[in-house]
């Protein structure tokens, strides 16, 4: 699984439209509305590389009120929220 950060200005009048919108694409599994030089924050999560192109250019950089975007790329994981989930065998606690 590739994840991916992508970090978004869009026009002010319509950051909850603009969140709704990109939260629906597929390959994006959360966005934040954020405080600082970005208004928002998506994650993107998808099994290889040149889904991202799909995902980001080809999509959510198509959304009418994004000015800009930047995207990081995760190498890894380190919290402990994403070890338990990658070695959950689905029980609950």
């Amino acid at each position: 699984m590739i994840t991916a950060f992508v970090l978004i200005k869009t026009d002010a009048h319509h950051i909850p439209e603009t969140a709704e919108e990109i939260s629906a694409i597929e390959g994006i599994s959360e966005v934040y509305s954020v405080t600082g030089e970005w208004d928002l924050i998506a994650v993107a999560r998808v099994a290889k590389h040149e889904d991202l192109a799909d995902v980001i250019a080809d999509r959510l950089s198509k959304v009418p009120s994004v000015v800009a975007t930047t995207t990081h790329i995760a190498f890894r994981a380190y919290s402990k929220h994403d070890l338990d989930a990658a070695f959950s065998l689905g029980f609950e606690n």
